[in-house]
């Protein structure tokens, strides 16, 4: 049978259901979202002389949840528009609307019996073929399906999404005994590639994979810190980014969660576990009692950390009196800052002779311990594992990738001297004379499986350009980026300098790429795989000249910046950026030109330079003002003012997106743009693109000239600033900053209509951009954001 997800229904709109609902609405697909029937009236309802037979009455718990979806932070849609994807009935009146779904997802109260009864009642309604599945993140698979009918059974498999579902990666998916295998395949690469998740498929046991090993994790640290007595803020110091975990740490990611939600998962395991596995998942008493006390973190703004007024205070365990936050200051930590790379860093903290490696060996260990005895038995291998804690703890690696960092002969022979037991998995990769569980062979990556290695799986749309690089070595590189060729007759340009910030390295390399693609390539995909995409130009080195009052120097970066951009526009061969994540000032003056852009679904895209006192000086202010050109119809008298000021307010308010899609509505992607859902398939997503253009006769646009709104335009935009001003929205040199761009945009003071040349607008916008970085109070903001990383409003 071919399956195909066009409706979706979620049942139970709470936090995560209704969550569900707004990602399966953020990639197209209409959902119906039901709750319950509420049981009594408000007496506002009562009020209005409504009934509980009101189908407004009726429908009220999943019409809120829906609403409530504009509020939420962070955003769980993409865009508001989305929000029209998304129906709401109730369990009782509209199960029959079932009957028209592919895809039921269960996501009700985490109440074995309850899921059942409502089952049975989806049964009735539901059409052979559609797929069932639950979001428990507990309850057992098999126990959920008895009873039900074949078919039922055979598409019957839970599907556990993590909050928030648009943002976090990990998807579990749980097959029971009796799920066909099309149907687990089916969902694996619909997860995968329509839900844009990193899949697991674990196995029908107590929370399943992330939440088994993260739980334990977690309560472990509570423990040690109890018993040798750290504070929660030393704790936190040393269990976040040092070693490579999430910046909320332990504490402050319990805060998030809820401590009432953590003691239910944690009681999950603990009731279905013995011995001194089952002492673990007890929750320590002084966190019972904050729970008494209703201090549950967050969503009560006191948990571990309570903030009193400017101050944030950590909880004393011992007393449960609230104390200024202390941190961990050992050497070991300063020895740490020193080393390169995560697992050197690891490495040197685990085993240091103070009180920073005393607490990191005695959670570590025990949680390394923990997950090598739960493999084969929650997963089949240690791929997923390690991949569950990654991608639903944001875990930067797995417990078998910090195993290897830390060294296997040794933990295992520390672990031996304090008597621990090790687990039959591990001493087999010892005795068979291995010491990592990963390993490298030309490039490729395997993995230990209890009897020898096994190729880690890798899907054909995922490319690491880590490990690419390595196996197919690079064309060209400087110190700001690498030219890499993909295959195909496609090429790719990496950057890779300090924040991907663009300087006359990456600016060389750009010029050199688009030469040599033009005479060897079909096409060329700029794009990488940092943290962001791109957050601008090295402001850095920006400043310095500035300062020194170097502006011949300054005018050379910006007319090469320009030329460049220039470059990318005019390519015989297509240019496709692949931006994701912050993709601000430069990095979007990069896109813009582009033949096509192909972003991630989380793009934050924005012409960001007013903050730091400047306008764009690469071509963004001429090409975003294109870019909004090039989607208006042909033959349509055209009012270029309403979009010039679109243009003006987006770069003069330094407006940023908050999602590709969002970026689209912005006019920084136009219609033809792609959008990548899953984020790992960008650079094949983009390698595509550039294919599909390159053998569908791609032809450079022609340079054309532009109409511009001249003076009248100017003084339109500048009064719209100036009304700003006087209401106290921008200050002085916020307006000085909207009159350049205006004149930019307006294309000076020429006639309303006129015609002019491209070079001629980026003239005009270089002058700007330096007379501009000549003005002591731009340089007081570019100062601000190079130390304090936010804008100052001077």
């Amino acid at each position: 049978m071919t399956y195909q997800i066009k409706k979706a229904a979620v049942l139970g709109s709470g936090v995560m259901g209704s969550g569900i609902a707004a990602h399966l609405a953020n990639i197209g697909i209409p959902v119906l979202l039901l709750d319950i029937v509420p049981k009594q009236l408000t007496a506002e309802e009562e009020s209005k002389g409504l009934t509980l037979d009101h189908p407004q009455v009726r429908n009220k718990i999943a019409a809120a949840a829906k609403q409530n979806l504009l509020k939420q932070k962070p955003a769980p849609l993409t865009t508001k528009k989305n929000l029209s994807l998304i129906a709401v009935g109730n369990l009782e009146d509209d199960l029959e609307q079932l009957k028209e779904v592919d895809w039921i997802i269960e996501v009700v109260v985490e109440n074995l019996a309850v899921k059942k009864a409502l089952y049975e009642k989806i049964e009735t309604v539901r059409k052979p073929g559609t797929i069932i599945t639950s979001n428990t993140s507990g309850i057992s698979i098999e126990a959920m399906a008895e009873g039900r009918s074949v078919d039922f059974r055979k598409h019957f498999l839970g599907t556990h999404f993590f909050n928030p579902p648009r943002y976090l990666k990990l998807l579990e998916i749980i097959p029971a005994s009796s799920t066909s295998p099309e149907v687990l395949d089916f969902m694996t690469k619909f997860g995968e590639d329509r839900l844009g998740k990193g899949v697991v498929i674990a196995k029908d046991t107590p929370n399943f994979i992330a939440n088994r090993i993260g739980t334990y994790g977690l309560l472990i640290t509570l423990q040690e810190m109890e018993k040798r007595g750290y504070s929660i803020g030393e704790v936190d110091s040393v269990t976040g980014t040092l070693i490579g975990r999430p910046k909320s740490a332990t504490f402050r990611t319990l805060d998030v969660v809820g401590l009432d939600t953590f003691m239910h998962v944690a009681k999950n395991v603990y009731d279905q576990t013995e011995g001194e596995e089952q002492k673990v998942f007890e929750v320590p008493a002084f966190m019972k009692k904050m729970i008494e006390n209703g201090w549950l973190g967050a969503k009560s703004k006191q948990g571990f950390y309570w903030k009193k007024g400017k101050e944030i205070l950590e909880i004393d365990p011992a007393t449960l009196e609230y104390e200024p936050t202390k941190k961990l200051k050992t050497p070991s930590i300063e020895m740490a800052k020193q080393q390169k790379g995560l697992s050197n860093k690891v490495k040197s903290l685990v085993y240091a002779n103070d009180r920073t490696g005393e607490i990191l060996w005695n959670i570590l260990a025990p949680t390394l311990r923990y997950s090598a005895q739960l493999t084969g038995e929650i997963a089949d291998d240690i791929v997923a594992i390690d991949n569950a804690m990654k991608w639903g703890f944001g875990w930067e690696q797995g417990p078998f990738e910090i195993w290897d960092a830390i060294g296997v002969g040794p933990s295992v022979a520390k672990m031996k001297e304090e008597g621990y037991e090790i687990p039959p998995f591990v001493q087999s990769l010892l005795d068979q004379g291995y010491q990592s569980f990963y390993r490298e062979e030309d490039s490729d990556l395997y993995y230990f499986d209890g009897e020898g290695f096994q190729p880690v799986p890798v899907n054909e749309k995922v490319i690491d350009l880590k490990r690419y690089k390595k196996k197919h070595g690079v064309i060209k590189k400087n110190s700001g980026a690498s030219l890499i060729d993909l295959g195909d007759g496609i090429a790719l340009l990496e950057f890779h300098s300090q924040s991907n910030a663009i300087g006359l390295d990456i600016l060389q390399m750009i010029n050199y790429a688009i030469d040599e693609v033009e005479q060897n390539y079909k096409g060329l995909v700029i794009g990488n795989q940092g943290k962001n995409f791109c957050v601008g130009a090295n402001l850095g080195l920006i400043l310095m000249e500035a300062q020194d009052d170097n502006i011949f120097e300054l005018d050379f970066v910006v007319r090469t910046f320009q030329k460049a951009m220039m470059k990318i526009k005019y390519s015989t061969k297509p240019v496709v950026a692949a931006p994701f994540q912050m993709t601000l000032g430069g990095g979007a003056e990069v896109c813009l030109p582009a033949a096509h852009i192909q972003a991630s679904m989380e793009t934050y895209m924005g012409l960001v330079e007013a903050g730091v006192g400047l306008i764009p000086g690469g071509g963004g202010n001429v090409n975003l003002y294109a870019k909004h050109l090039k989607g208006l119809p042909n033959g349509v008298t055209v009012d270029y003012q309403n979009v010039v000021n679109k243009v003006f307010e987006s770069i003069a308010m330094a407006k940023v997106s908050t999602s590709g899609e969002e970026a689209r509505e912005n006019n920084f992607l136009d219609f033809a743009d792609g959008l990548s859902i899953n984020p790992d398939h960008l650079i094949y997503d983009a390698k595509q693109a550039a294919l599909s253009l390159y053998e569908n006769g791609y032809q450079p646009p022609k340079r054309e000239k532009i109409p511009v709104t001249g003076a009248s335009g100017y003084a339109t935009m500048v009064l719209g600033a100036e009304t700003m001003k006087l209401s106290g929205f921008i200050s002085d040199h916020d307006f000085k900053i909207a009159k350049k761009l205006a004149f930019v945009l307006a294309g000076g003071k020429v006639p309303f209509g006129t015609l002019v040349d491209e070079q001629y607008m980026l003239d005009l916008e270089r002058e700007a951009f330096l007379s501009l970085v000549a003005e002591p109070k731009s340089q007081q903001r570019m100062q601000h954001m190079l130390v304090k990383g936010k804008p100052l409003r001077n």
